[in-house]
């Protein structure tokens, strides 16, 4: 049976269609044909490996427009200087022609500063001028920093109960806490919230400050038979200090007048009186130092100094029969230098010094004179000291004068000229802030002219030391020896040692309590006499505010003489009032 038409067709159709590419193969591919050719590559059982890497469909073209980085790179850092308004705009790169990533790749979680498992460098972020650069990571098991305080410095441990206490209310943008607002920067503590503050002109800050003080004195002339009178002291002083850069200059002038309300009679038990009619004092005590800084290890330095005063009630030097008490004034002035090699530190300064007593007026209407007792010191000292370690520093001190009187001969015909001085090692201190200071030991000898006059020897100590025993109480240590001039026959000079312990207490910022204890020997040398006193004092200090408080005061006094009839107690009662500023 033959084929129906239809399926005829179809059959031809099919030939057709084989034979129709073939001819035009043939025709357009004029080479001879060639069979593959065996080679390792078609038995390579990786993928992509029957294809070179150059010719992958999905290789990487000249025209994409956005090169993506290769899978194992590490992401780039944020560029800081980029503007982060800009990146908003901007449209997003095209995703056209680009193979899509899978996957984490390696060392992808790494971030910037851990572990690498591919070894790469890591890239370092670019930094803006003057952005500080970050500080590297302190390493495994270091603990998180803790969140500061607000303002600037160290958090503290616990707020002070002042703190929390009852106060008024303050506005939150004057503390600091308003929200938005920046930081404030915390103010220094202030040591002493009732101090003076002072006044500035122009780069000085000048603190000034007045004592007014009445009450009663049982003992004012140190009699052996007391003698009691109303007393009142007004005490000045004024402090002017520099506020520069470099160099420096300080003046410190304090003074006061103690007057009393009664005169003591000229003659006791029909003799002369050991103590003036008029017993008023005046005392002041000031000096003017100045540095001038050459570099930063040389400095030049000066002081210019004065001392107003009287003997000391009881002392064997007053005359008898006086009318008032004579003044002398003291005043010098130092020249030095201070150069400092590294650790090892070099002060040497002249000196130079007179003495002057204004005349004796006697209740007879004479006068004395006392040129006698005046004298010109010229001397010199040197300090070498070495900072051993922070907060110790040993020195070296030595000192030398000569001592040249208006009048060869004294009162006595006693020949007074003399060359002195002294020797001492000592070192100052500061542990923890809490015990500073400084402390010597040393030896001290005068030589005079005249050959019935001795040497005048002994030793020294001198020592300034504050113990901050607590917040609240500070405890004070003076120690201080000094060669004095006298007028007693066959005496060369008095050998003064004084010391003397401070207690200060807050039982409040504005609530003081102050104890003192005083001890001094007065070896008169060469003399039978040997003087001792004692000192006991109490103070309290009301702090109204920083320009007025109020002071109460009860002093006891006592000296003690082995010569008969020179002893004598005194207590002294008084209260007053503080102005500064």
């Amino acid at each position: 049976m033959g084929s129906s038409p239809g399926r005829g067709r179809s059959k031809r159709a099919h030939v057709v269609r084989a034979v129709l590419p073939c001819l035009v193969l043939t025709v357009l591919e004029s080479a001879p044909a060639a069979a593959q050719s065996v080679t390792p590559d078609l038995f390579n059982p990786n993928r992509g490996g029957f294809v070179s890497p150059d010719t992958l469909p999905t290789r990487r073209t000249a025209t994409t427009t956005f090169a993506q980085p290769a899978s194992d790179a590490l992401p780039a850092l944020p560029d800081p200087s980029a503007d982060p308004r800009k990146s908003k705009d901007a449209p997003a790169p095209s995703r056209v022609g680009q193979v899509p990533t899978y996957g984490l790749p390696a060392a992808n979680g790494s971030g910037a500063s851990g572990y690498d498992s591919l070894n790469r460098k890591r890239q370092q972020p670019k930094l803006y001028p003057g952005q500080p650069k970050p500080k590297r990571a302190p390493g495994p098991g270091t603990p998180p920093p803790s969140a500061p305080a607000p303002g600037i410095g160290q958090p503290r441990i616990a707020p002070p109960p002042s703190e929390t206490a009852n106060k008024t209310p303050v506005p939150a943008a004057m503390a600091g806490t308003a929200p938005g607002q920046p930081l404030r920067r915390r103010l220094k503590l202030d040591d002493d919230p009732f101090g003076p503050v002072g006044d500035y002109a122009g780069s000085f800050l000048i603190k000034g400050g007045l004592e007014l003080s009445g009450g009663y004195d049982t003992n004012p002339a140190r009699l052996n038979k007391p003698i009691g009178s109303p007393v009142y002291v007004v005490a000045p002083e004024l402090v002017v200090m520099s506020d520069w850069e470099r160099h420096a200059l300080v003046a410190d002038l304090r003074g006061s007048f103690t007057g009393y309300g009664n005169q003591l009679p000229a003659t006791i038990d029909g003799v002369a009186s050991p103590a003036p009619v008029e017993i008023n004092r005046p005392d002041f005590t000031g000096h003017v130092d100045g540095r001038l800084d050459v570099d930063r290890d040389l400095k030049l330095t000066s002081q210019l100094r004065l001392r107003l005063a009287t003997d000391n009630p009881g002392s064997p030097n007053i005359q008898a029969g006086l009318q008032k008490y004579p003044i002398y004034a003291t005043y010098g002035t130092t020249l030095g230098v201070d150069q400092t090699f590294n650790r090892f530190e070099v002060a040497a300064g002249a000196t130079v010094d007179r003495t002057a007593y204004t005349n004796s007026k006697l209740t007879d209407g004479e006068t004395f004179s006392n040129d006698d007792r005046n004298f010109n010191q010229y001397g010199g000292v040197g300090r070498f000291s070495y900072d051993l370690k922070p907060g110790l520093k040993p020195f070296v001190e030595i000192e030398g004068d000569t001592r040249v009187h208006d009048q060869a001969a004294d009162r006595n015909g006693y020949f007074r000229d003399s060359n002195g001085g002294y020797a001492k090692v000592g070192t100052s201190f500061e542990f923890t802030r809490i015990l500073t200071g400084e402390i010597s030991v040393g030896y001290a000898a005068r030589n005079y002219v005249d050959p019935r006059l001795s040497q005048l020897s002994g030793f020294l100590t001198a020592g300034s030391l504050v113990w901050n025993a607590s917040g609240l109480t500070t405890v004070k240590f003076n120690s201080d020896t000094q060669i004095l001039e006298t007028t007693l026959v066959g005496s060369p000079g008095i050998l003064v040692h004084t010391y003397a312990v401070e207690v200060d207490h807050d039982f409040r910022r504005w609530l003081t309590g102050i104890g003192k204890f005083t001890y001094g020997t007065y070896d008169y040398q060469d003399n039978v006499r040997k003087d001792k006193t004692y000192s006991i004092e109490g103070d309290i200090i009301y702090k109204l505010n920083r320009n007025l408080w109020i002071k109460g005061s009860l002093r006891h006094d006592i000296l003690d003489s082995n010569v008969p009839l020179s002893s004598s107690q005194a207590t002294v009662v008084m209260l007053g009032v503080r102005l500064q500023n």
